[in-house]
């Protein structure tokens, strides 16, 4: 019986033919008619500064080099980079801002390729975290909690929804940027948890093969793997008969995946089919293998083939020392290749129903870190209130929700908080978060823990 499965399933993918919703989801998903199918999120690791990029605040132009008022701050939790630092003067952003788009969002000179994209975005300027550090902040971001274990975002989505596409995971990885030193990012942020362990995160390499142990080793051809794969798994599935092991299962799973992917990776990254003018829209960087350029165009070629859910992460952006060059060069590196993302799948149709986020795991503060007068200051971290943008997939367009006061550091009207991101990422999915659950030691866990609702005001 495994020979003969082995067999039939090798013949489907030399015969090119592909099945839709081969792994099918969680019985009863989507709970509802999805405005999105899929999702591509960019995560810029480290913390983008809101007051340079998004939020605008001409007060600080004013009050520059002033002490913040203790009216403002009100005894909030600071790091332990700046509780102890004795002046902590206000920094007004070195960037001019101006409208863009019929929407006339306010938007940094460091996006000038954003700016373009303006009408197609929703940029919400009032998200907020209890998390003050990149780890925790980050891990909630991805998990709904900020303590290492539980599954990410990718994850739940796989094990929801399911897949579409038997020859790719459901759920993809990306990691770019970064130089020694900035905040490492682990493994267990694209993990599955407690979830079937085929729902984790794959994570594809910039150099070399792009999928770890995906090649066969020397001496060993496609036939004589796929009779050492009939073997194993004939052997795993007395296991499962007599134990009932769901991580056999998955292992099974993932090792028929994993067969099937040496003949759909390699195609998948091979990007000589690409017209120049598709190059030209995402930038230069992005004939580079492992460049978020790259990345971003991968990113759009893995949702044309049904992938689920696409996460980028992009380190580099925990900026509390020249803050102004370095955030400069961040933008060189992200802003095009991230609207012409949503260029190049508003063109193909796809935009519609596949949701982009671009986001990071928290904000930074109004006043600086360091000294002023130096031109080497930074800004620490601030949970209180950031900004990020969606596209696509059932937003609203040409839209920007929630407001922060004069010194972008507490939200003034409709917070949102990282639960209900969530909540709304799942919802525009057509999943209801309440009722998605995977019980685990005695208890129903979902993504957003016990918080979260819906953005209704952001929804198109």
């Amino acid at each position: 019986m495994g020979t003969f499965l082995g067999t039939t399933a090798l013949t489907a993918l030399l015969d090119g033919s592909q099945t839709p919703a081969v792994a099918p989801g969680t019985t009863g998903l989507p709970h509802f008619a999805p405005r999105a199918k899929r999702v591509i999120f960019l995560h810029q690791s480290g913390a983008p500064s809101q007051l340079d990029l998004f939020d605008h605040k001409p007060k600080l132009t004013e009050l520059h080099g002033q002490e913040i008022p203790e009216s403002v701050r009100r005894d909030q939790r600071l790091t332990t980079m700046t509780a102890e630092q004795k002046s902590k003067p206000l920094a007004a952003s070195a960037f001019a801002f101006s409208k863009h788009g019929k929407c006339e969002a306010e938007l940094s000179e460091l996006l000038p390729h954003t700016a373009r994209v303006a009408d197609d975005i929703c940029l919400v300027r009032s998200m907020y975290t209890e998390a003050i550090n990149h780890d925790p902040a980050i891990t909630l971001f991805q998990t709904g909690v900020e303590q290492p274990g539980r599954p990410s975002m990718g994850a739940w989505v796989s094990y929801g929804l399911g897949s579409v596409n038997e020859n790719l995971p459901a759920f993809v990885v990306f990691v770019s940027g970064g130089v020694p030193g900035d905040q490492p990012l682990f493994g267990r942020l694209w993990d599955a948890g407690f979830l079937p362990a085929q729902h984790r995160g794959v994570k594809f390499r910039g150099q070399g093969d792009p999928v770890l142990y995906l090649a066969n080793p020397a001496g060993i051809n496609r036939d004589s793997r796929r009779r050492m794969l009939d073997a194993l798994a004939a052997l795993n599935r007395r296991h499962v008969d007599s134990f009932g092991s769901t991580e056999t299962q998955a292992r099974i799973a993932q090792f028929e995946l994993a067969f099937r992917m040496q003949m759909s990776v390699p195609d998948l990254v091979d990007l000589s089919d690409e017209p120049q003018h598709t190059f030209d829209l995402y930038g230069e960087q992005s004939v580079r293998r492992g460049t978020y350029a790259a990345n971003c165009l991968l990113a759009r070629r893995l949702v044309e083939r049904g992938v689920r859910f696409v996460q980028l992460y992009h380190r580099g952006w925990d900026h509390h020392t020249s803050i102004e060059s370095r955030i400069r060069g961040k933008c060189r590196e992200t802003d095009q290749a991230s609207a012409a993302l949503v260029q190049d799948l508003r063109q193909r149709g796809l935009l519609k129903d596949t949701l982009i986020v671009w986001a990071g795991e928290f904000g930074r503060t109004a006043f600086c870190q360091g000294k002023l007068s130096s031109h080497d200051y930074g800004r620490d971290h601030h949970p209180r209130c950031f900004s990020i943008w969606l596209a696509g997939g059932g937003v609203r367009a040409g839209f920007s929700y929630g407001r922060t006061d004069d010194f972008a550091y507490n939200v003034v009207e409709n917070p949102v908080h990282v639960h209900d991101l969530q909540a709304t990422l799942l919802h525009c999915l057509g999943i209801d978060h309440e009722r998605l659950t995977y019980r685990f030691q005695g208890r129903d866990h979902r993504l957003t823990d016990v918080g979260g609702k819906v953005i209704e005001g952001i929804l198109s």
